[in-house]
């Protein structure tokens, strides 16, 4: 098993990158893990840290940063680090590919490169989110196409039961359509007709779900338009960061705590406390499939620390071994659409 990760993507790059491929080195001893970027600066981050296990360097001369036009741009970074990183799994030369940069440029160059998977028309990410249960359900699309038909949608429901059962392990994922009420009637014309194919579709579809149930655990799938799954995903981090400042503030500035009384009570609700943020904290998982090309590209989050880089590797190598894609292939052509 051999996983590219561009070393040069992300906020935090190269140094963030560097750290992560390096832990998922300790962890992970019999996957092979290349770096792509500049060599000079990718070999210089490496010599501060102590790899188990010897890490390839794969030179790319460009970068495509953040704020670029992601169709501009790899028109015109032929050799810009995701690119010469998707086209090593395009040769057979790695099973798949991690990135924490452009995501649009990640999109634009897995989907040139590697080609959709037959009978999908559009990619969709496949963001992990957490529930009150401990268990991950998996929200598709989470922002790779805003402008959404309703065969997309049930494309998208397709490919994210495979992944549930594939690599969360959930036997006949419930699949649920993100919508403004439970009621079949609800919803605009695109979500209306898109319940309709998914009834007919042979999937486990439990019907409507609303923005409450998508942290109760209600679907293990839930499918939106890239648009809606954007901002679910936005306003999941806003209110995680804000649960996590309240409770900081609230206690220091306290008058209890200051006096001592509180400082017990923290020492208890601790273990809590710190399951909460980890149960909240992107990092811990990692990055999102891009599902519906080809072979197997992870997306992850720009601001990635070195954790959630070692998470995404681990992602990227459970897709590859699990047979997600070709697992794709096959249920496009059994089931009802």
């Amino acid at each position: 098993m051999k996983i590219a990760v561009d070393g040069m993507g992300g906020d935090f790059a190269p140094e963030a990158i560097v750290a992560g491929t390096v832990e998922a080195a300790c962890l992970n001893g019999g996957t092979e893990l290349v770096l792509v970027g500049d060599d000079a600066r990718l070999q210089q981050a490496l010599s501060r840290l102590k790899a188990p296990h010897p890490i390839a360097v794969h030179h790319a001369s460009e970068v495509i940063e953040m704020q670029e036009h992601p169709a501009a741009a790899v028109r015109r970074k032929r050799d810009a680090s995701v690119s010469v990183a998707v086209a090593l799994v395009k040769e057979g030369k790695a099973d798949a590919v991690v990135t924490a940069g452009n995501t649009g440029a990640a999109m634009a160059v897995a989907a040139m490169k590697m080609g959709r998977i037959p009978g999908i028309e559009r990619p969709g990410i496949a963001s992990p989110i957490p529930t009150v249960s401990g268990k991950l359900s998996i929200l598709v699309d989470a922002g790779a196409n805003v402008d959404c038909e309703p065969k997309n949608l049930v494309q998208y429901a397709i490919m994210g039961s495979v992944y549930a059962e594939k690599v969360l392990h959930i036997e006949s994922p419930r699949i649920g359509l993100l919508n403004i009420g439970e009621e079949n009637t609800k919803g605009n014309e695109m979500t209306k007709a898109t319940y309709n194919l998914l009834e007919g579709s042979g999937l486990n579809f439990i019907g409507n779900i609303e923005g409450k149930d998508i942290c109760l655990g209600t679907a293990d799938v839930i499918v939106c338009d890239g648009f809606v799954g954007n901002v679910v995903l936005k306003v999941g981090e806003g209110v995680a960061q804000f649960v996590i400042e309240l409770l900081k503030r609230f206690i220091k500035d306290s008058p209890f705590y200051r006096r001592g009384v509180y400082k017990l009570g923290i020492l208890l609700l601790y273990p809590a406390l710190k399951y909460l943020r980890r149960t909240i904290d992107y990092s811990e998982y990692g990055g999102a499939p891009l599902l519906g090309v080809d072979g197997v590209c992870i997306i992850s989050h720009g601001r990635s620390d070195a954790k959630a880089i070692a998470n995404a590797i681990k992602i990227a190598r459970e897709t590859a071994e699990t047979g997600v894609i070709p697992a794709i292939k096959e249920h496009l052509g059994s089931l009802k659409i």
